[in-house]
Parts: C-alpha cells; sequence; structure tokens
C-alpha cells in the first residue's frame, strides 16, 4: 500500500535538520572543482551545529579514510519547477541529458553527495569537535544533512562505466601562468589548490573566447584570469571585498 500524504513516513521525511555547515575557500560557486576528490589541497573544516557536538558521535571515524557528506545546494535558487533534462557543462551547456543521469544542482530535492577524504579530527576547539577534510567541492557555509563512512569493500567498482563524462575526464590539464609576487600571497597548500582548481578549467564549457577576463573569489581573493591557447594567465590578485 502506498503511504498517503498523512502518513508518520512522509511527516518524518520532511523533516531533516541540518547537523553541520563546512567552512572553505570558496564564498562563491564559481571556481569550485565540479566533482569532489578532483582537488586534494582543498582543506574543509566541517563544523557541527550545538545540538551535535559531542565527541562521542565522531567515535571511531579516524579509522576510515573517506567519507560521503550529504548537503544541500544552498545556492540553488531556480528550483521551482521541475525540469527532466539538464545541459550538463561537461558537453558543452548545449547537449540536454535526462537529470537523473547527472548531478546537476537542479533537481526536486536539491541535495548534494560528496566523497571526501578524511584529513583529521580535531575534539577540542572553540567550535566543538571537528572534521577536517580535503577534496570537496562545497561553497563556504554549505549545510550539511549527514556524514557517512566510505566503504571500499562495497562501493569501489573498478569496471564502473562513466557514461557521457568519460568523454572529458582525460583532458589535458591547462598550464598555469603566475607572476611570481601573486605566488608569495597564499600558504602552500592553498597556492596548489589554486594551480589546480586553474588547470582544470573552471570555465563554462561553452566560453572560449581568449580575450575574455574571469573572476574567481577564492581564499579571501580577488582573481582574475583569462585562458588562452592551452594556458591559464593571472592577470590581477585583489583583496576579497
Amino acid at each position: 500500500m502506498m503511504p498517503t500524504p498523512s502518513d508518520p513516513e512522509l511527516t518524518m521525511i520532511q523533516t531533516f535538520k541540518t547537523i553541520a555547515t563546512i567552512r572553505t575557500d570558496f564564498p562563491s560557486k564559481f571556481g569550485v572543482p565540479r566533482q569532489s576528490g578532483l582537488v586534494d589541497e582543498l582543506v574543509g573544516t566541517i563544523v557541527f551545529e550545538p545540538e551535535y557536538r559531542d565527541r562521542e558521535a565522531l567515535r571511531g571515524i579516524e579509522e576510515f579514510s573517506h567519507l560521503w557528506l550529504i548537503w544541500i545546494f544552498s545556492e540553488n535558487r531556480n528550483n521551482e519547477k521541475f525540469a527532466p533534462t539538464v545541459r550538463p557543462p561537461r558537453l558543452g551547456g548545449n547537449v540536454r541529458m535526462g537529470v537523473w543521469a547527472t548531478r546537476s544542482p537542479f533537481r526536486p530535492n536539491p541535495i548534494g553527495l560528496s566523497c571526501v577524504r578524511l584529513d583529521h579530527v580535531e575534539l577540542d576547539t572553540d567550535d566543538g569537535p571537528v572534521i577536517v577534510v580535503r577534496g570537496a567541492d562545497l561553497v563556504d557555509g554549505t549545510p550539511i544533512l549527514d556524514i557517512k563512512p566510505y566503504l571500499p569493500f562495497a562501493e569501489c567498482h573498478p569496471d564502473a562505466r562513466g557514461g557521457f563524462t568519460r568523454q572529458t575526464s582525460m583532458e589535458k590539464p591547462l598550464e598555469v601562468v603566475m607572476p611570481d609576487d601573486f605566488q608569495q600571497l597564499w600558504e602552500p597548500g592553498q597556492l596548489a589548490a589554486l594551480r589546480n582548481i586553474l588547470s582544470q578549467d573552471p570555465r563554462p564549457r561553452y566560453q572560449n573566447d581568449p580575450n575574455r577576463i574571469y573572476g574567481m573569489e577564492f581564499a579571501a581573493r580577488n582573481i582574475k584570469f583569462r585562458v588562452d591557447e592551452g594556458r591559464v594567465f593571472i592577470l590581477s590578485v585583489n583583496p576579497d571585498s
């Protein structure tokens, strides 16, 4: 028998709670890696809501190398009407695919799923126990609904097919050209992360104008760059206002 709108099961589905938020170097969406795990140098800190700041809830978590984060596309503002197809950026934004065949944020329930590497746990901070992860593809302040351990014996499938993403997954990284004085503005880990992000070409796939200048916010700075003939040229770096 199908549940009715008044059944307890449906009521429970509608009462998810935010258990934590994540702190990252991305105040906005542009430049965030298109998938988790692509830029291991990116560090994120998971800060729990006050009612969940219990170190006992983290007992045993450091025995796992990777975690699943289930989160909300909090920056998604265009989710009022269901669209059965979307235009994946990997296909240049011109080809439509079924929404269930993509990881588009524009879906009936704006829920994201990311596999991140567990770096370490800090039990005694001003925010209670926190989890430090690497490779997250989340904007700063993203609400997290749940955290689960990644289980390699059940979830690693070397023979899995990548669908339409396979044709772009092996593209050659771009060369990043950065003046020496700009390199001194970041910590080594942040600098490596920035190079990796830019080498993957954060531009929309359908834009290929070598004279167009793009702006990206990262680690409290606004970075202007352009892309031409397989190279990313960083033009300016200014404090993020």
